[in-house]
């Protein structure tokens, strides 16, 4: 077959093209009920409509067509910027005992969902990074950390990886939905298990007790002079780090890291920031960054890979739901309020904090309220999951194997 032909889109179109790809997604979840249902974000419904079409260009014409991606590396970047800005240490002491459990049981959790990863790739002879792709990095860390160390693993000479690591995040949010209320049905069947169900709330978690309240300009401009400086600052610290270490960090990780340091030392100086000028950032950044990765996708690249990715999916659902059953449940009480949990940290584990959410409601709608889990599931996907899962893929890549591994 010749060579492609490439067809380059600058940065201008490629920002329009990806405003009109969060469109076609809102357009696509608004009508399609598995794609509402599921909480599948819209720019990940519209961006692989988009990269499905660039598919059908490229088989049809030979015509490659490559976008301008230099704004979504920024754009990756403010928004795990905002992620360290949210993490308060203040506000995680609200959780308790309950709270500190989850999260070793999250830790665990990570470990596991890695070695399962690293399992399937090995012994499909491929390279144990691809392994790390399809294990926490894509599933519990979702698309923004699939993008970031699947471009990372892509410019280390492993063809794929991007396009690997999307595959399985998007696969990820859809049986996270799918598994939670199976969990909870079964402990709550076996255990006889419920709660108040003349009660239908719920208590939330960070992100709905804070008043949204207007977005106004000095509250945009502080915020983004904030994160002006942890993406510096984060800069200046992953220079310093790569100037001594073998090992490069991804450029969000130091960014998200300085935020947490900024946002907690505002906090002991009683300054407060402006949420919702930083929750806007973080949702605009967000939704662009996943239209722009999303709709840029070589899909074409993953033609010999789908038999890779089943067993990936079938293996990641089985340890989800093995642990859920059998660590989570146990730990955090085995009551009614420990079922919910499992079910909510189903869909965090595999897909998102929106998905864990989503199954706490389908559970407690049916069966009764559980404040508790509505209180530290959000908890842990809003401030540790990330954190966590960054140390613990950093610590993967600095063991014997990924070394000898060649790269």
């Amino acid at each position: 077959m010749n060579d492609p032909i490439l067809v380059h889109v600058n940065i201008a179109w490629t920002i329009i093209v990806a405003v009109t790809v969060l469109y076609a997604g809102r357009f696509l979840t608004r009508r399609v009920l598995f794609l509402r249902d599921f909480n599948i974000p819209e720019a990940v419904s519209g961006g692989l409509l988009c990269s499905v079409a660039v598919g059908i260009v490229f088989a049809a014409s030979n015509r490659q067509i490559e976008f301008d991606l230099t704004l979504r590396d920024s754009l990756l970047l403010v928004f795990f910027s905002t992620i360290g800005l949210s993490a308060k240490f203040s506000t995680l002491v609200s959780g308790g005992k309950a709270l500190a459990i989850l999260v070793i049981c999250s830790v665990g959790f990570l470990i596991l969902q890695d070695v399962a990863g690293i399992a399937v790739a090995m012994s499909f002879g491929q390279h144990p990074a691809y392994g790390l792709i399809s294990g926490s990095i894509a599933f519990a860390g979702g698309h923004g950390s699939a993008i970031s160390y699947g471009q990372l693993a892509a410019e280390q000479g492993l063809p794929g990886a991007l396009e690997l690591g999307m595959a399985c995040a998007t696969f990820g949010l859809i049986a996270g939905g799918l598994i939670g209320g199976p969990i909870a049905r079964r402990l709550t069947t076996k255990y006889n298990l419920s709660g108040d169900v003349d009660k239908q709330g719920f208590l939330p978690g960070p992100a709905e007790t804070s008043e949204a309240g207007p977005v106004t300009l000095n509250g945009m401009l502080d915020s983004i002079f904030v994160l002006a400086i942890c993406i510096a600052a984060g800069a200046a610290v992953n220079e310093w780090y790569g100037q001594r270490s073998e090992m490069p960090l991804p450029g969000f990780l130091t960014a998200m890291f300085v935020g947490i340091a900024l946002t907690n030392g505002l906090d002991l100086l009683k300054i407060e920031l402006h949420k919702s000028s930083i929750s806007l950032c973080s949702d605009v950044s967000l939704q662009l960054f996943l239209a722009m990765s999303l709709m840029s996708l070589q899909l074409w690249s993953l033609g010999g890979a789908f038999g890779y990715l089943l067993i990936v999916l079938l293996v990641q659902l089985a340890v989800m739901a093995a642990f859920a059953l059998f660590v989570i449940f146990p730990a955090m009480g085995r009551d009614y309020d420990a079922a919910v949990i499992a079910a909510g940290f189903s869909g965090l584990g595999l897909g998102a904090t929106p998905v864990g959410i989503a199954n706490m409601h389908a559970v407690t709608e049916k069966y009764g309220v559980s404040q508790k889990a509505f209180l530290i599931v959000p908890l842990v996907g809003a401030f540790f999951l990330d954190i966590a899962n960054a140390a613990i893929i950093q610590a993967f890549l600095a063991t014997p194997l990924f070394r000898n591994a060649g790269g």
